[in-house]
């Protein structure tokens, strides 16, 4: 009898669900920054809807556009009215897979290195990316994060001559994810 209680006392750690193979967000990060010598622009947003899945390595968000926060209020109503045009195109979407990732990398201490590959549509137009990023599972939140650049004239966002001046070319984009373990589906 003894054996058997030694064995399933040694076995029942492997019978235990591991960490949750789904993460999500309501709640993530995205802001964007760029500067010129005449002005830098930058906004914060943090109504992005994130669902990453470890175990296929599917990643996809949704970002609210008219979410962005500017430091002024005629930049924001700018962004929304003449260049993103939000009530057009009210959400930017990514949707992609990781590249090359096992799960048993965020074993290791730390933020692990990884790809990130897919479609990034903003203001109604989509564009194959490949971004760099990093994962951390730190508790029991993941943690991602990407840093990575976009031009607006890949997505026809058109800047009228007047302001083309005062507007970079290349946009920087911040993303950070603190997602918690999505509900199992029974």
């Amino acid at each position: 009898m003894n054996y058997w209680l030694l064995l399933v006392l040694y076995l029942l750690p492997l019978a235990r669900p591991d960490a949750a193979s789904k993460y999500s967000t309501r709640t993530g990060m995205i802001s964007f920054f760029s500067s010129t010598f005449i002005e830098d622009i930058e906004a914060h947003n943090n109504q992005v809807g994130a669902l990453l899945d470890l175990t296929s390595g599917q990643v996809a968000f949704s970002v609210t556009m008219k979410a962005f926060q500017f430091k002024r209020t005629l930049m924001q109503e700018h962004f929304n009215e003449n260049y993103i045009e939000s009530d057009k195109f009210p959400r930017s979407t990514f949707a992609g897979k990781l590249l090359n990732f096992q799960p048993t990398q965020l074993n290791q201490p730390g933020p692990q290195e990884v790809q990130v590959e897919g479609d990034l549509t903003i203001h109604g137009v989509k564009r194959h990316i490949k971004v760099p990023g990093t994962l951390e599972l730190k508790g029991n939140q993941l943690l991602a994060k990407s840093k990575f650049i976009v031009a607006p004239a890949d997505y026809n966002i058109e800047i009228p001559a007047l302001v083309r001046e005062n507007i970079a070319k290349t946009v920087e984009v911040t993303v950070s994810l603190a997602c918690d373990p999505a509900p199992q589906q029974p």
